[in-house]
C-alpha cells in the first residue's frame, strides 16, 4: 500500500499538493504538523499537513518529503477549518492565509548555502578576482549564505557568479531549512547537593577562608536562597555578590555550586490577582445583566455605550466569569496603541493569566504566546491583541470581545487574505459555540442594522460612568474667522483662548489633525508647480523635522527644495497642514508648555506608543497633537479640552462611508475630553458649520446619523443591503491595465448586468509606479454570494489565460470597507 499526504504551501497557489511518505512516517504524522518538502526545482518549504490518504495524484508523480519538522501539531483542526473559510469567503488561497496566520518562524523556507567542494583539484589561478574572493572566504569558514556572498563581493547579482563556481567544481550548493525560533534559556545556580546540610557547609566556608571572593559568593547565594522560594538566577547572584561570571563558573568546576538552565517566556506579566474589580455603577450592572440575557438566545450582542460609559468594566466582569469556568477569552482591539494602556488595567485584575499578541512583538515573543494558547496554559487564558490574534490556536474559547468594532483597522487591505477581524471573530466564536460581544460608542452602520433586525442582541449604555456629563461641543466657523482676521496660523482665536484657559487651570489638551507631516503641498508661487512623487500620482508632503519631502504611499523622499524644479524660482510656499505644523505653531504660541506629537512618524519603534501615552498619562505633556491614533478608546483622566483642527477634510472624502466615518472619528476623539467630574469641552473648526453630520455630532445624535445613512445606503445600493466585491488590476503599463480592465468589465457586466460599476481609475491612479483600475460588483440580498464568487472566479480564470494580459496583477477585495 502507498501512503500520501496533502499539504498547504505558504505560496499563493490555490491547490494543495500531494507528497509520498513511508509507512512509519504515515503512522507518526497528524494533521497540523509541518514537513519539509521540495517544491519547484530546488526550493524547500515547510508545508502543513492537511490530509492523510492512499490515493496517488493523477496529474503528476508525488515526490517524497524531505523530513518531518514537528513532534506534535502546531495548528489545530479548528484553525484549518477557519483557514478554509477565510480562503473561500475572501477569495484567496489557503497558502496566503497560512502566511498571514503563522508566526514567521514557523514559515521556514530554504536558505541557500554555498559550501566548499572538498574534491576540487583544479588550479585556483583560473579563477577571476570575484571568484577567488569567495574561494578564499570558504577556506576560513565551512559555508556561506547568499547575503554573506553579496557582502564579500560588494554587488547584488551573485547568482551567475555562484553558477560559474559550481561549473568549475569549486563549490557545492546545499538547500537547508533553518529554524528561526530559539527558546530563551536562563541560567540558574544552586549549592551542590553535598553541601546542603549545615555541617558540610561550615566545613566548606572554613576551607574558603583563604579565597574571600569565593566565600562571599557562597554567603550571598545562601542568603538569596533563604529569602526567596524561587530558583536563583546566575545574574542575580552576580549582581548581589558584585562578582564576575568567570568566578562563579570556577566554583561550578570545583563542584561547589551547580549551574543549570531553564526555558523561560520572554514576556511575563505579573500582576495582582488580588486587585478587586471596581464596583460597577447601577448602569453597568444593568448593562451586564442585559448582555447575559441577550446571550441566552443570541451568540452575538452589540454593546452600544457612549464614550467613557465604562464598557471596559463590563467586559472585565464577563471575562472573570469565563476564567472561573476555565475558558479562554479573546479581546480584540483595533490599535496596538490601545493595548499598552489596557494591559496595565487588566493586569491588575488578572495578573499572569494575560497574554498579548500583535505585530510589534518579535518572532520569539509571538511563538511563546502561540504555544501557551495551544497548550491552554494558565498564562494565556486571556489574549489581548490586534487583528492577527484571531489566528491563534485556541483550545477552549468561551468569549470574544471586539472593542471599537466600527474601526477600519480591523480590515486587512494588503496583502491577502483581505479579511475583516470582526466578521472572522464571529465565525470563530461560532466554531467554539462561544459568545461574542461587539462594543462601540459609534457602531458601524452594518452592525447597528443587524442589531435592529434582531440578528444580534442590543444593549445600550447612554450615560457616562459616575454621572460625568458628556463634553460641551461647539463648532467654530473658520471661514468667518479668516474674513475677520481672527486666525493665528491654523488656530482660531476661540481655540487659542480655550487652550490657554485649560492649561492655566492645570488641564491637558488634545488636538486632532488627520494628516501627518508638516504640509501636504509645496507650491512655487511664481509658476504654480508643486513637486510630485516620481512613483505615485501624489504631491510630496513636507516634513520639517527632517527637512524632507516624502511620499506617504511609497516612502520616496528627497531633501526640501531650495528652488522650483520647473522655473528655478526660490519663492516656494507650503499649502495645507499636518500634525508637524500644528506642533510647530503651538511651540511658538505656548513656549512655556510641553507639546508632543503622536502619529506614524513618532511611534515607529517597538515601545513608541508606550512612551508617549505614559508621558501624557503622567502629565509630563501638556498638549498632545495627533492623528486618528488618538481617537481609539484611550483613557486620560486630565484632558479638559479636545480641538478638531479641520473637520472638512474628513467629510469631503470620496467614499460611501465618509460621513459615517467622520461622525465616528469626531465622536471618538471628543470622547477623550472630560472623563472625570469636570465637564470637558470640544471645539471643532470647520468651513461648513451647517453640515448635517457636524450638527449631529455636536448633540451626540448617533441614531439620527444612522437613519440618514441607512436611507442613503438603501437608495444607492450599498451595504448592508448589497454586498461588495472590488476587483483591482495593477500593472506598470497604463494601456495594458486599461485594455485588460475593459475586457474584464465587459465580461462581468454580461453576467451581472447593472450591478457592475466601472472600470474606473481611483483618485490616486498610480502608486509605486503601478497603475490601478477598479471594478465594483454589487450583490443584492436575493443573489447567492457563493454562485457570484464562482462565476467571478471562472471569468478571472479566463482572463488569466489571455496572453495580452499577462503580468497584470488582479486583487480581489470582498466586503471592501
Amino acid at each position: 500500500m502507498l501512503y500520501f499526504i496533502d499539504v498547504i504551501l505558504p505560496v499563493p497557489v490555490s491547490n494543495t499538493f500531494t507528497y509520498q511518505v513511508s509507512e512509519r512516517e504515515y503512522g507518526f504524522l497528524e494533521l497540523g504538523m509541518r514537513v519539509a518538502v521540495q517544491f519547484g526545482k530546488s526550493k524547500v518549504y515547510a508545508a502543513l499537513v492537511v490530509n492523510l490518504h492512499h490515493t496517488a495524484p493523477l496529474v503528476y508523480e508525488a515526490k517524497e518529503i524531505e523530513h518531518i519538522l514537528d513532534e506534535i501539531p502546531i495548528v489545530t483542526e479548528k484553525q484549518l477549518n477557519l483557514w478554509r473559510w477565510i480562503a473561500d469567503y475572501y477569495m484567496c488561497t489557503q497558502g496566503e492565509v497560512m502566511r498571514a496566520a503563522l508566526p514567521s518562524a514557523f514559515l521556514l523556507e530554504s536558505e541557500t548555502l554555498v559550501v566548499k567542494n572538498e574534491n576540487f583539484s583544479g588550479d585556483e589561478q583560473t579563477l577571476t578576482d570575484e571568484e577567488f574572493l569567495i574561494f578564499e572566504a570558504l577556506q576560513y569558514q565551512s559555508l556561506l549564505k547568499i547575503d554573506e556572498i553579496i557582502t564579500i563581493v560588494g554587488k547584488k547579482t551573485v547568482l551567475p557568479l555562484i553558477k560559474t563556481l559550481i561549473e568549475k567544481g569549486v563549490v557545492l550548493i546545499r538547500e537547508e531549512l533553518y529554524e528561526q525560533y530559539k527558546p530563551k534559556l536562563v541560567k540558574f545556580v544552586r549549592l551542590h547537593q553535598k553541601y546542603r546540610d549545615d555541617k558540610a557547609l561550615k566545613i566548606l566556608l572554613d576551607e574558603l577562608s583563604r579565597a574571600p571572593k569565593q566565600r562571599e559568593i557562597i554567603l550571598n547565594l545562601f542568603s538569596l536562597e533563604a529569602s526567596s522560594k524561587k530558583p536563583i538566577k546566575l545574574n542575580d547572584l552576580k549582581d548581589k555578590a558584585a562578582t564576575t561570571t568567570t568566578t562563579i563558573k570556577s566554583l561550578a568546576e570545583k563542584d561547589i555550586i551547580e549551574i543549570f538552565e531553564r526555558r523561560e517566556d520572554r514576556i511575563v506579566y505579573d500582576g495582582g490577582e488580588d486587585a478587586s474589580i471596581k464596583t460597577l455603577s447601577s448602569a453597568q450592572v444593568q448593562a451586564f445583566d442585559e448582555v447575559k440575557k441577550e446571550f441566552e438566545s443570541k451568540a452575538v450582542c452589540l454593546l452600544h455605550g457612549v464614550t467613557s460609559s465604562g464598557k471596559t468594566e463590563v467586559y472585565v466582569k464577563l471575562i472573570k466569569e469565563q476564567l472561573e469556568r476555565g475558558k479562554q477569552t479573546l479581546y480584540l482591539l483595533p490599535e496596538i496603541a490601545l493595548t499598552t494602556q489596557l494591559i496595565t488595567r487588566l493586569q491588575q485584575y488578572f495578573g499572569t493569566s494575560l497574554s498579548v499578541y500583535h505585530s510589534k512583538f518579535n518572532v520569539h515573543e509571538r511563538i511563546e504566546v502561540w504555544n501557551n494558547v495551544k497548550k491552554n496554559s494558565e498564562k494565556a487564558k486571556i489574549i489581548i491583541g490586534a487583528r492577527s490574534s484571531i489566528f491563534l490556536p485556541f483550545q477552549d474559547l468561551g468569549l470574544v470581545i471586539v472593542d471599537e468594532e466600527h474601526e477600519t483597522s480591523f480590515k486587512q487591505f494588503d496583502p491577502a487574505p483581505r479579511y475583516h477581524a470582526r466578521d472572522t471573530a464571529v465565525v470563530i466564536a461560532n466554531m467554539f459555540k462561544a459568545k461574542i460581544l461587539l462594543g462601540s460608542a459609534t457602531p458601524s452602520v452594518e452592525t447597528y442594522y443587524n442589531a435592529l433586525q434582531k440578528k444580534y442582541g442590543l444593549v445600550v449604555m447612554d450615560r457616562r460612568y459616575g454621572e460625568v456629563m458628556m463634553p460641551e461641543m461647539n463648532l467654530v466657523d473658520i471661514k468667518t474667522k479668516y474674513k475677520k482676521k481672527q486666525m493665528t496660523g491654523h488656530f482660531s482665536d476661540t481655540l487659542i483662548t480655550a487652550i490657554e484657559y485649560t492649561l492655566s487651570e492645570g488641564g491637558q489638551v488634545i488636538l486632532f489633525q488627520n494628516r501627518r507631516g508638516y504640509s501636504p503641498v509645496v507650491e512655487c508661487t511664481t509658476c504654480g508647480h508643486s513637486p510630485q512623487c516620481p512613483n505615485c500620482d501624489v504631491s510630496l508632503t513636507f516634513h520639517s523635522h527632517k527637512n524632507q519631502l516624502r511620499c506617504h504611499y511609497c516612502g520616496y523622499h528627497m531633501a526640501m527644495l531650495l528652488q522650483c524644479l520647473a522655473c528655478g524660482s526660490s519663492e516656494l510656499s507650503t499649502k495645507g497642514f499636518g500634525t508637524e505644523q500644528i506642533e510647530k505653531e503651538l511651540q511658538q504660541l505656548l513656549p512655556d508648555h510641553t507639546i508632543a506629537r503622536m502619529d506614524q512618524d513618532t511611534t515607529r519603534g517597538k515601545h513608541g506608543y508606550e512612551k508617549i501615552i505614559t508621558s501624557f498619562e503622567q502629565e509630563e505633556i501638556d498638549v498632545l497633537v495627533g492623528t486618528q491614533m488618538l481617537s481609539k478608546g484611550l483613557d486620560f483622566r486630565n484632558v479638559h479640552l479636545v480641538g478638531v483642527m479641520n473637520a472638512d477634510n474628513l467629510l469631503n472624502f470620496p467614499d460611501f462611508r465618509a460621513h459615517e466615518r467622520s461622525f465616528q472619528l469626531i465622536q471618538q476623539v471628543s470622547g477623550r475630553a472630560g472623563r472625570t467630574k469636570k465637564r470637558g469641552k470640544v471645539l471643532i473648526q470647520t468651513y461648513n458649520p451647517y453640515h448635517q453630520i457636524l450638527q449631529q455630532v455636536t448633540v451626540n445624535d448617533y441614531v439620527s446619523m444612522y437613519h440618514d445613512q441607512i436611507e442613503e445606503r438603501r437608495q444607492y445600493k450599498y451595504p448592508p443591503f448589497y454586498r461588495l466585491i472590488k476587483i483591482t488590476a495593477r500593472h506598470k503599463d497604463y494601456n495594458r491595465v486599461n485594455d485588460s480592465m475593459r475586457w474584464l468589465g465587459t465580461s462581468l457586466t454580461s453576467v451581472f448586468k447593472e450591478n457592475v460599476l466601472g472600470p474606473e481609475f481611483p483618485p490616486i491612479a498610480r502608486i509605486r509606479n503601478q497603475y490601478h483600475k477598479h471594478v465594483l460588483i454589487k450583490i443584492p440580498q436575493g443573489q447567492s454570494l457563493q454562485k457570484t464568487k464562482q462565476l467571478t472566479t471562472k471569468i478571472l480564470a479566463t482572463f488569466q489565460s489571455i496572453k495580452e494580459f499577462s503580468g497584470v496583477r488582479i486583487i480581489i477585495n470582498v466586503d471592501t470597507y
